[in-house]
């Protein structure tokens, strides 16, 4: 994208904050793909998916170009509501631990459907697997695995009562499409298979 974009795009009006592709130019798109240090101070970005700002250097996972602002400042993508970077310390200071958690929280909740790993989490969340996995039990009680399974069975059993849906299928619907696995792990957290689950909050109903 070349630099005179920015001729195509309007100045907000507010904070003096430019809309989502102003500033954005194929030098900068660049330092972003190669993570390149020298452009670190000059400009920060940010990701909507995710919402977090870096810094260019920042060796995250280069984003989807469409997903991306940038900012001239640190300033600027704090009052839109972007959090710093726990890797790359945008602000230079340390993101605290719950604030952490409650970014992966909410990509959990969010992303439950998804195939999610530590490994996937961390890269996300830019912090190793096992960084994640002992902040996370340390703030939450649980393990961010447990999380996951807890956040998938509440969708589960919503699925069941709420809905006709076949057992597989709303295996499938929170994120496990292996039905075995499933109704075992259903069973293990809830004492009943899905298909007594239902038939027993049917009952209470009547």
């Amino acid at each position: 994208m070349k630099d005179n974009i920015n001729n195509e795009y309007q100045e907000s009006h507010e904070n003096g904050i430019l809309n989502d592709m102003d500033m954005m130019t194929d030098e900068k798109w660049q330092a972003i793909i190669d993570s390149d240090a020298s452009y670190n101070d000059q400009f920060f970005y940010a990701v909507k998916t995710t919402g977090i700002f870096y810094k260019p250097s920042c060796k995250s996972r280069v984003p989807k170009k469409e997903n991306v602002r940038i900012f001239q400042n640190v300033e600027q993508a704090l009052q839109a509501n972007f959090r710093p970077c726990k890797r790359c310390k945008p602000t230079n200071e340390k993101l605290p631990d719950s604030e952490w958690v409650a970014l992966i929280t909410e990509y959990i909740d969010k992303n439950f459907t998804e195939t999610l790993t530590l490994e996937t989490l961390g890269d996300i969340a830019h912090g190793s697997p096992y960084h994640l996995h002992r902040t996370f039990k340390k703030i939450k009680g649980i393990t961010p695995v447990e999380y996951i399974q807890q956040v998938r069975l509440n969708a589960a059993k919503k699925y069941s009562i709420q809905t006709n849906k076949m057992i597989a299928d709303i295996a499938i619907c929170v994120g496990m499409p292996n039905t075995p696995y499933f109704i075992t792990l259903f069973k293990k957290k809830t004492g009943q298979i899905p298909a007594q689950f239902r038939q027993m909050s049917k009952m209470e109903e009547m």
